[in-house]
């Protein structure tokens, strides 16, 4: 079967992150604006591959007053920089459904690579016939490294924001319109 090219679902698809807070909790939350598309070769899953982004306004923490400064230039500079982009590279298969797709992570304007563990959790029809396509993907990225870098010590010692990202990811994808 050939490549087929499949868009976002983002009704059905959720960016998720957690951070530690005061080096001890952990805050969660999420991009509810996402978009973008893969083309899956069925036969190869590792020659796949496809772009997403999300849009950095939409990030949710389930606290306005810090989604708000999140949003501000202390870290993702919103109205400078509106979206993050993930664009793979390359797709290795791991064993099973499991995978390992790297690509180029832009946040801040800085970009950089980085490896999600993916596991492919196959293919579907939608209720109204669609083929469809889900995956599951996570990693752990340093904020610093995209320039993400306001703190402030704590006077016990360690830093108010930690500096590893966990990133988590649901996608769901639509095969698009012949």
């Amino acid at each position: 079967m050939a490549a087929r090219t499949f868009n976002l679902d983002s009704t059905h698809t959720d960016v998720g992150f957690s951070v530690k807070h005061m080096m001890v909790t952990t805050v969660r939350g999420k991009f509810n604006a996402a978009t973008g598309s893969v083309v899956i070769d069925e036969d190869n899953l590792t020659a796949s591959h496809g772009t997403f982004s999300v849009e950095t306004a939409s990030i949710d923490s389930g606290v306005d007053q810090r989604d708000g400064h999140l949003r501000s230039a202390d870290f993702f500079d919103a109205d400078t920089y509106p979206t993050i982009t993930f664009a793979s590279t390359k797709v290795v298969a791991k064993g099973g459904d499991d995978y390992a797709v790297t690509g180029d992570l832009t946040i801040k304007g800085v970009t950089r690579p980085v490896t999600f563990d993916v596991e492919f959790l196959g293919f579907y029809k939608s209720m109204a016939g669609a083929g469809r396509a889900g995956f599951h993907a996570t990693t752990k990225i340093n904020r610093e490294d995209f320039g993400l870098t306001w703190n402030v010590a704590l006077e016990t010692g360690g830093w108010l924001v930690g500096k590893d990202i966990k990133i988590e990811i649901d996608l769901a994808v639509e095969e698009a319109a012949a």
